[in-house]
Formats: C-alpha cells, sequence, structure tokens
C-alpha cells in the first residue's frame, strides 16, 4: 500500500475494500474503537487525497447518514501484481513465437502506439520533436533527458528510470519497444549505447543524424 497512507487510515481504506456498498463514519468508528471526530479527520485527509468519496446519503429515523466508498484511486492503492502477470504473460508469449518473433512483435507494438502519437511530432523540427519525446516517455514514468555526447556532436536521450526493469532483465527482446518507440517518434535511426538492464547506469540513446 502507499506508503504516505498512515496505518490507521489503511485500516480504514481495507474496512472500505472489505465493505464495496459502503459504510458510515459511525460503522468504522465501530470497527476500529476510535471516536467518530478521529474518523472524520481521516475521511478529510482521505478525500482531500482522493481515495475515497462520499457514495450517498441514507435517510433514517435520526440524521442523514452518509456513507462513503473507496475511489479507483483508493482501490489502486493496494498492492497488485503487475509485474508478476506481465512476466507470466512475455515468458508465455515468447516461448510460443520465438526471440526473433517476441522482438519483431515488439517492434509492431511500439510503432502502433507511435501513430497515436505522431501528431505531436508531425512537421516538427528536431529539436522540438526531442522535447515532445521526452514528455512522452516522462508521461510513461521514464525520467528521461536530453544530453550531449561528449564524443560527437549527436544528442544523447537517458533514461534513469526503466519501467519495465524486472521484465526486461529476463527479455532483453523488450528493449527493441523502447528503441522502436524513439526512432518513429524522432523521424530518426537510434543506437541504444547503455541499458540498465545490463548493469548500465541509465539507459542512453543515441539519435543519429540523416
Amino acid at each position: 500500500m502507499t506508503e504516505k497512507i498512515k496505518p490507521r487510515q489503511q485500516q480504514i481504506l481495507k474496512l472500505l475494500l472489505e465493505n464495496k456498498a459502503g459504510l458510515s463514519i459511525d460503522e468504522i468508528a465501530t470497527a476500529l474503537d476510535i471516536s467518530r471526530n478521529a474518523v472524520q479527520q481521516h475521511f478529510a485527509v482521505l478525500e482531500k487525497d482522493g481515495y475515497i468519496q462520499m457514495a450517498g446519503v441514507n435517510k433514517t429515523a435520526g440524521r442523514p447518514v452518509r456513507s462513503f466508498v473507496l475511489t479507483e484511486a483508493g482501490i489502486n492503492s493496494f498492492p497488485k501484481q503487475y509485474a508478476w502477470f506481465s512476466e507470466l504473460i512475455l515468458t508465455d508469449l515468447k516461448n510460443e513465437m520465438g526471440s526473433e518473433a517476441f522482438q519483431r512483435y515488439l517492434h509492431k507494438l511500439a510503432t502502433n502506439l507511435s501513430q497515436s502519437l505522431l501528431p505531436q511530432f508531425n512537421d516538427k523540427p528536431i529539436d522540438e520533436r526531442i522535447e515532445a519525446l521526452i514528455n512522452v516517455m516522462d508521461s510513461l514514468g521514464f525520467k528521461s533527458k536530453k544530453v550531449a555526447d561528449t564524443n560527437s556532436s549527436e544528442p544523447l536521450i537517458e533514461a534513469c528510470n526503466c519501467i519495465y526493469h524486472d521484465l526486461a532483465q529476463k527479455h532483453e527482446e523488450i528493449c527493441e519497444f523502447d528503441r522502436t518507440l524513439i526512432s518513429v517518434l524522432l523521424d530518426k535511426d537510434i543506437e541504444q549505447l547503455e541499458c540498465m538492464a545490463k548493469g548500465g547506469a541509465v539507459c542512453c540513446f543515441k539519435i543519429i543524424k540523416k
């Protein structure tokens, strides 16, 4: 679960996860044996951070009772096994297709993604394309930047975060996805100089001038 969520707030989220229809402040207070004021304070933080939302108001013989449920962010704050499931799928796919066909598949996958992004790049000079590429890569989580090659005039793209590091260590073909995405969006040939999955400090791509 997300580290910034306090232990008591994690307990509240767990109760809401187990009660999809929602719970009221009083129900949470009773379940955790804490005061209504304490629950309200935690709710204020969780609602502000987008983890919970009000589901509705139930009218009883007394005062109206508000119930709260998890948002998508609240559900996603609990651990997920995406990497494990992805590894299962990719291993089976690679075994079924073979390494070369698997790499071609990743090339096609990146090419298809590139087509949907190309309107942001068309008719732009290379410097603006690189800037747009870095924005795209950062939105995917790569944490990238443009740097100057000390040995030549070609610009380099460095990424200090590999978004599928564990998978790339087991399936080096995955790097073809990055190479294709960068090459198509920049409309340039590129050369991968360094790879974190192979022990590099960063993933580094050289843009080759035509």
